[in-house]
């Protein structure tokens, strides 16, 4: 079943989808993306580390286990007997919190040069602090480079990523070619707004080709049963009366359709 809205789904942006959606989502735009661009191009899922060291009073209680780190084997199971290690103290590390960010590259197939970026923001990249000046500096890197950048905004809270001249928005949709820089194709995008395809570059002689987001959002909502769950709470940040009124009126003709 596809999402029933338009465009982007609210409900998708709360705190316990979002992560799960964005980590589905940014696979399957690469498999839609390969399918458009081979055999001369390679598309490849590739992922941002952010690391936050929490305060003194919550390191404790923090930190996500990586499943890819083995857990070091007991002494006792590795020697066959047990060791003593002796030092003036024994003190403790800090928990610290992962956080991965997953984004796409697309890739020249025979010297493996930088094609285009493709980035699906996350609350990490605009939310006030470190990750998002960390987020802004390899944004500046990419568009003093030589490769096109796609930036994907579907999410409403939180600041927009700058942008000269651009008006109001829920969603935005930018792609920086390389020989149009300064200026960037712009889609400032509402609600109600249906998700357009957006053209991804490519290099000459292959123009660009247009990936259908809304699609492959469907795709996903549907593969993740999002309709068994996401509608019981309301979505955030909250919508307007309007807004809150029309989205409840999309929902029940889902359900009584």
């Amino acid at each position: 079943m596809p999402s029933p809205f338009p465009g982007m789904n609210p409900y998708l942006e709360q705190s316990d989808v979002w992560q799960d959606f964005h980590d589905r989502f940014v696979p399957s735009l690469a498999d839609a993306l390969t399918a458009l661009v081979r055999p001369n191009f390679i598309v490849k899922v590739e992922q941002h580390l952010f690391i936050h060291e929490p305060a003194d009073e919550q390191r404790l209680l923090v930190g996500h286990g990586d499943v890819s780190i083995a857990r070091p084997k007991n002494v006792a199971e590795s020697n066959g007997g047990t060791a003593t290690i002796s030092s003036p103290m024994m003190a403790l590390l800090p928990s610290v919190d992962f956080e991965k960010h997953l984004f796409l590259e697309v890739l020249d197939r025979k010297n493996r040069e930088l094609i285009t970026v493709l980035e699906i923001l996350s609350p990490t990249n605009k939310k006030p602090g470190p990750d998002r000046e960390q987020y802004l500096a390899k944004r500046a890197n990419l568009l003093r480079s030589s490769a096109h950048f796609v930036e994907v905004d579907l999410l409403r809270g939180w600041q927009r990523m700058p942008i000269e001249n651009a008006r109001e928005c829920d969603y935005a949709i930018m792609v920086s070619r390389v020989e149009d820089r300064p200026d960037v194709n712009y889609w400032p995008l509402q609600l109600r707004d249906p998700l357009p395809p957006i053209p991804i570059p490519l290099r000459s002689p292959y123009g660009y080709v247009m990936l259908d987001m809304l699609m492959v959002l469907h795709g996903v909502y549907d593969r993740a049963g999002y309709q068994d769950y996401i509608y019981q709470e309301t979505p955030y940040p909250p919508l307007s009366v309007e807004d809150a009124a029309w989205a409840t009126s999309v929902i029940s003709h889902e359900k009584n359709s």
